[in-house]
Parts: C-alpha cells; structure tokens; sequence
C-alpha cells in the first residue's frame, strides 16, 4: 500500500503530540521514510526492517547493535491485514512501551481518514467528468456512467433540468458567493453539480428535486442582485443533459435572467431568440436602432407598444394628452428613422429595446460578467 510522504509525516508528528518522544515512520524495505528527527529521514533502519518482515514488535536499548536503531520501541503498523511499516518510539522502552498501542491506533484512524479522502476526491474527479461529457454531449462508457451516477439515484433515462449558474467576474473572486451557492445546491437536493472554472457551476436536478428546491434558487438569485444570473433548461432525460444545458444557456443570456437573476427556458417566448443572440451583437443592434432616444422616449415607446399601439391607452398610463403621445412619437420616428406607428416599424423599435440590454435593465451591471462561451 502506497503511502504519501505528507501522511507518513503527519502520523510521526501526532504520535510525538501524544508521546513527547521523536518517532519514525520505517517502509518495508527499512527505510525511514518519515520522522520527527529530519536528521534521520532516509537513514537504514534494521530493527524496523525485523518488524516489517517478522510482524513481531522489537525493543531496542543501549546494549542492542541494531544498525540505525536508537533505544526505543518499534511496532508493525497493519492495515486491511497487511504490514504497511513500522513506527518507531525512541527512547527508554521502559518509558515508551505504553505509546505502543495508542500509536498503532494513531496510524489506524488517520489512514481511514485519508483513504475517505482519496475516495473522496476519486468520486469527485469521476463526476466532474460525467457531467462535463453529458452536457457536451460527448460518449461515455455506459458502465462507467451508470457506476458514477446510480449512487445519486438516476439512470439514463431520470427526467432532469439542468442549472447553469453564472457569477459576474468581481463576484467570482467572493469565497462567501461561492459558499452561498453551494448551501442552494444542497438545500436544492444536491443531485449532480460540479464547478466549471473560473465563474460558472453546473447543476443536474431531477425533475422533482427541482420542483421541490425551486425557490432556494429563486432566493439566491434575490440575495445577490447583479452579482449572478442563473439560467434553468427545460426537462430532458439524463443521457440528454446537453440540450438542456443550451437551453439553460439562453435562458440565462434572456432579459428576463438580466433583469430578476433568474429565468427559466419554459416559461420564454420571443426571450428564447433574444437569449440567443450573442451579448455584443445584442448591444450593437439596439445601440444603433434606438441610438439618440431619450429615457423618457423609451419608457414612452414600451408603454406605447405593451398597450397594444394605443394612443388613448398609453396617454392614460402615462397622464399624457393624446396629441401629446402622437408628437412624442414623431419624434421618435425622426430621431430613429423608424415609425413606432407602423407595425413592421414598431416590431425593429420593439427587438431594439429588448436587446439595447445595458438601456432596457440598467441595474443589470451586465458589464461584469464574462460572456457566455459555446462549448
């Protein structure tokens, strides 16, 4: 069994806490791998070799000629039944003889710690990998699927949503967000997640888990105003994560994720071409449709266009006279080139507010995040 040095060392240095006397870590060849004396690291040690190959414990006093052996006492340290090293305690064995026992126990707990860790870590690396190829949509050896996501209670066909959560770059430098995140993925029902480096995480819910954890969502994105969006993909079975995840993706490029944090691809509709269309493009379109309008000519044109084109509807909403609207709107035709009074006009006007997404959702500090990335 294979031992980190860190660990070797980490196990001399609790036993020294314990014992107050220097200890070495001794491998099966009867070198000292580890010790509290630094002196002796990579020293031969023939004692340690006898006990590593007899399994016995040996004593060591002044009188012995053990070649690089001290006065003290040396055990065989087991693991899963097999002699992984010896530990020895240097000093009088009269004295160091009762460390004996609480040194093999030592060795017992911090190798099942470190093996949990490994596994740990194993299961972690193996999961990432999954989730990454399930939203790219690249093969995986079904075995291998089926081993890393059973223990999660899903097959290829568990109906699932996929979660991209998206932090703004200054955000993403906050330990705290990223804590934050993790306690919504939990509460949530956990399921499979994994953190896309350096500003996004992925979630994989069941269906039901989400229809359980949905405002644990909808809070984080309340709590963190400007600083996250997260974009929600409409249910697919597992081994069809990926168009979830690029619906996940638009939803959470939509308006509607920049003005409230939040949105779901469902719930979309002319929101799922917009979401669509790269950041960039988006701005230098609405920048040159509605370029010199007024605030005042935009809250006017959407008021105007959410009513239906009424005049009397939008004079009333906005305590205006009519003729008052129509002059504004001539203005706005002058100032534009196009006429909100016409339809097909108003549709170009309309698209321009809505993708124009620094003017439509000023809070939205839309500047802060890094633009979503085709994978």
């Amino acid at each position: 069994m294979y031992i980190r040095k860190s660990t070797a060392q980490q196990i001399v240095e609790t036993v020294k806490d314990v014992s107050g006397h220097d200890v070495n870590f001794i491998d099966t060849d009867g070198i000292i791998y580890a010790s509290t004396d630094s002196a002796r690291v990579g020293n031969f040690h023939e004692a340690g070799l006898q006990v590593v190959r007899s399994g016995e414990t040996q004593e060591a006093t002044l009188e012995d000629r053990y070649l690089g052996t001290q006065p003290g006492v040396n055990i065989p340290c087991l693991y899963h039944g097999e002699i992984i090293a010896a530990i020895g305690i240097t000093g009088n064995p009269e004295e160091v003889r009762k460390y004996a026992f609480l040194a093999r126990k030592i060795v017992g707990i911090i190798l099942r710690e470190h093996e949990l860790e490994e596994r740990v870590s194993n299961q972690r690396a193996r999961l990432n990998y999954v989730i990454r190829a399930l939203v790219l949509g690249e093969r995986i050896p079904p075995e291998f699927f089926l081993e890393t996501v059973e223990p999660y209670g899903m097959d290829t066909d568990t109906p699932c949503r996929t979660v991209l959560i998206r932090m703004s770059r200054e955000a993403s430098a906050d330990s705290s967000m990223g804590t934050a995140i993790q306690q919504t993925i939990q509460q949530a029902g956990a399921g499979l997640w994994t953190f896309a480096y350096p500003d996004r995480y992925v979630v994989i819910l069941e269906k039901s888990s989400w229809e359980r954890g949905a405002r644990f969502f909808h809070s984080l994105a309340a709590d963190w105003p400007g600083k996250l969006r997260i974009g929600v993909g409409d249910v697919q079975t597992l081994r069809r994560a990926n168009r979830s995840y690029e619906e996940a993706k638009i939803a959470l490029n939509s308006p509607s994720a920049e003005a409230a944090g939040i949105a779901l691809f469902d719930t979309l509709d002319l929101e799922i071409l917009l979401g669509s269309v790269p950041l960039e493009v988006r701005q230098r379109y609405g920048k040159r449709v509605a370029a010199g309008l007024r605030e005042e000519d935009r809250e006017l044109l959407l008021k105007y266009l959410s009513s239906g084109m009424s005049l009397k509807d939008t004079g009333e909403a906005l305590h205006m006279h009519k003729n008052t609207v129509q002059y504004r709107l001539d203005r706005i035709a002058r100032t534009t080139g196009y006429n909100p009074r016409r339809f097909h006009e108003a549709v170009v006007l309309y698209l321009a507010l809505r993708l124009e997404t620094d003017l439509a959702h000023p809070g939205a500090h839309l500047g802060e995040f890094a633009p979503e990335e085709t994978q």
